[in-house]
């Protein structure tokens, strides 16, 4: 076994085979970038190396330092994680130059299954179920267009190289696979280094199942079930399961039995996951394999008790699977969600900033983890993925399993940035979700115009106005304490006051039971027992009402409340019945009209600039675009007009809001 291994990664994932390696008496040497060096995985690892500045390409991509670095400390293995140089053949076949061991599979076998052609190819000869799709590359916009005539609209452009939603569009006309062309191929050379583009028949309706293996080098190959990867945005994984709750043994048997067999015939070694899709009929379709450790592989870990980090190291360390197919139980159910920086309120624009909160939920051995690579006071970057946490659930059942999610995401504190807790919340209520009735247009079906406040399922729209009564109580009660009061004129605090939610005035009733905690509020003909310990400036507010248990994250600036609770958040104020009549009639301050300017919309780098000062444009067309997070992001015009100062210019490292152009 290894005495040190060096992990070629950031962030989660780089905190994740940490901890493993120490589980395993295996000192850790962590790279990082100049933007990391306050990260967590730096300061988890036994060592750590500086390899470079910010951009992946002069640090995290580049394959000498990381070499370099390894001889220097020692490590006689790397481990890739997943991204970056996870699914690179020439860093794997360099290691083997070098004589350093790569946790992962060989160079011939990234090579075949790197290349969506190839590995459909070989799929096919492997006796794997394909989709239908054009043989061979797209040349150009004009041919993707011939292609995607011939082969029936809808159709998916993906890149030969891609992985992790990059460089996918699902287009449905000409007009679209013209535009859908452009931005697959930029988006795939910005992210692979490599612009060429595949067409395949888009299948309608279809759910994303994969098939985890795990084989070693003595040809022992095994899977480990399925994971349910529907719930997409963009093509990117935001919730994934296992097992599936669609698929039957006899096509789970199946599924399995195709992916050990494209693993054979790559003579596969270490993680790897065979993609499929599949159809409400449940046919299923040969996708892609990644050649690595997935972002979700979490939830097969809950359900088959096996920690494939640990696996992978044994197997790269040249010993023999620990278990044979018959020795692989699935038990329970997992979930994982994928908190991400992002402002799902604004179309999930990237958001970046300081963590001022980071508290994750209560960790539970076995049914609640949290695997992360932030830290309270950190930072989140613009240079790298936006991914904060993965939140893992397990469940003797699948609803146990949601409901346990439920409650974990509202424990989840994070602030000073922006995050997709609430979006996560309101899937994880959602009807169609917890009925398992769920394809690839999940998202787009159920949320057609983005994600509002309105999409989370309120179980109780009173809870809110009992939390900020109670909290306003205690806040008076406290202050009806202070001494040094002018005898005779000692504050008293009254019992009924009025909660200001969105215009409309809820009259209360609040008694505090002190010796036991309680307090008992009358609102709208119903009567609520709150029972808590919180105490002034907590930013979880824990308790029961009504003798249910709930936690309700809270936040409060003079007479101004904010209660969330199952991703919903709730602005109120509280005041006395007579401030309540004056704040009705108060002006309201307008905001400032900003509808002459473009702003950006997110942090980023400004890499196109489509206009120019006094250019004529109309509603729709491209001003710009911004990269941020390793995705490009397209700026439309708001409106017709022209275009009268251009503010901002290529290269411009931008900020949320900041003015890019000015119309006349």
């Amino acid at each position: 076994m290894f005495s040190t291994i060096l992990i070629a990664n950031r962030g989660e994932i780089a905190c994740r085979v940490i901890r493993t390696a120490r589980a395993m008496d295996i000192a850790t040497v962590a790279v990082y970038s100049e933007a990391d060096r306050n990260a967590l995985h730096v300061r988890m690892a036994d060592e750590s190396v500086c390899i470079g500045p910010p951009p992946a390409m002069d640090s995290y991509l580049h394959i000498e330092r990381i070499i370099q670095t390894c001889r220097a400390t020692g490590a006689q293995a790397i481990h890739p994680g997943y991204g970056f140089l996870a699914e690179s053949p020439e860093f794997r076949r360099r290691l083997d130059e070098e004589g350093i061991i790569f946790i992962g599979p060989p160079a011939a076998a990234i090579t075949a299954m790197g290349d969506k052609l190839t590995s459909k190819q070989i799929a096919a000869m492997a006796g794997v179920n394909t989709i239908p799709g054009h043989e061979g590359i797209v040349r150009d916009r004009e041919h993707a267009t011939e292609v995607a005539r011939r082969i029936g609209y809808p159709v998916m452009l993906k890149a030969s190289a891609g992985g992790g939603g990059k460089g996918i569009r699902i287009v449905f006309s000409d007009a679209e696979c013209r535009e859908g062309f452009d931005r697959c191929a930029s988006e795939a050379r910005s992210c692979f280094g490599d612009d060429r583009l595949l067409i395949e028949k888009f299948i309608e309706e279809p759910r994303h199942i994969e098939i985890q293996i795990m084989a070693d080098a003595h040809g022992n190959v095994i899977a480990l079930g399925e994971r349910e990867c529907s719930i997409q945005r963009r093509h990117q994984k935001i919730i994934e399961e296992a097992p599936s709750l669609f698929i039957g043994e006899t096509t789970r048997r199946a599924m399995c039995e195709q992916a050990v067999s494209l693993g054979r015939a790559v003579s596969y070694q270490s993680a790897g996951t065979v993609e499929f899709i599949v159809d409400q009929e449940h046919n299923f379709y040969f996708l892609e394999m990644n050649t690595r450790l997935q972002v979700e592989h979490p939830v097969t870990e809950m359900v088959t008790g096996l920690d494939l980090v640990e696996l992978m190291i044994r197997v790269a360390a040249g010993e023999r699977l620990p278990l044979s197919q018959v020795d692989v139980r699935l038990d329970g159910c997992a979930i994982e969600t994928r908190i991400y920086a992002e402002n799902p309120l604004r179309d999930f624009l990237p958001s970046t900033g300081r963590l001022v909160y980071y508290r994750p939920p209560s960790i539970e051995p076995g049914r609640v983890r949290v695997d992360t690579g932030v830290y309270e006071g950190g930072e989140v970057s613009m240079y790298y993925d936006p991914m904060i946490a993965k939140l893992i659930t397990w469940g003797e059942d699948r609803i146990s399993a949601i409901n346990s999610m439920r409650e974990a995401l509202d424990e989840f504190l994070i602030r000073g940035i922006k995050h997709n807790i609430s979006f996560l919340a309101a899937i994880m209520a959602h009807p169609r979700f917890r009925e398992g009735r769920l394809s690839t247009n999940f998202i787009a079906q159920e949320f057609p115009h983005g994600f509002r406040p309105q999409d989370v399922v309120q179980d109780n729209p009173a809870l809110p106005v009992v939390v900020m009564s109670v909290m306003h109580r205690l806040y008076m009660d406290r202050a009806a304490r202070l001494t040094g009061q002018l005898a005779g004129h000692e504050r008293r605090v009254q019992d009924d006051w009025v909660v200001i939610i969105d215009g409309e005035y809820h009259p209360v009733l609040v008694r505090p039971f002190q010796a036991k905690g309680e307090h008992h509020v009358d609102y709208r003909g119903e009567h609520y027992v709150a029972q808590t310990d919180w105490y002034f400036c907590q930013p979880l507010f824990r308790g029961t009402i009504n003798g249910k248990a709930y936690c309700f994250q809270v936040k409060r600036r003079g007479l101004r409340y904010a209660v969330t609770h199952g991703g919903r958040k709730t602005n109120g104020m509280v005041m006395t019945h007579r401030d309540a009549e004056l704040y009705r009639i108060m002006p309201r301050k307008k905001p400032a009209d900003m509808t002459g300017y473009l702003l950006a919309p997110m942090p980023g780098l400004l890499v196109k600039l489509a206009v120019e000062e006094g250019q004529e444009v109309k509603y729709g067309d491209d001003l710009a675009v911004i990269e941020a997070m390793k995705m490009e992001n397209v700026l439309f015009s708001p409106r017709d007009g022209v275009v009268a100062r251009i503010v901002a210019r290529i290269g411009d490292r931008l900020t949320v809001n900041q003015i890019i152009l000015e119309f006349a």
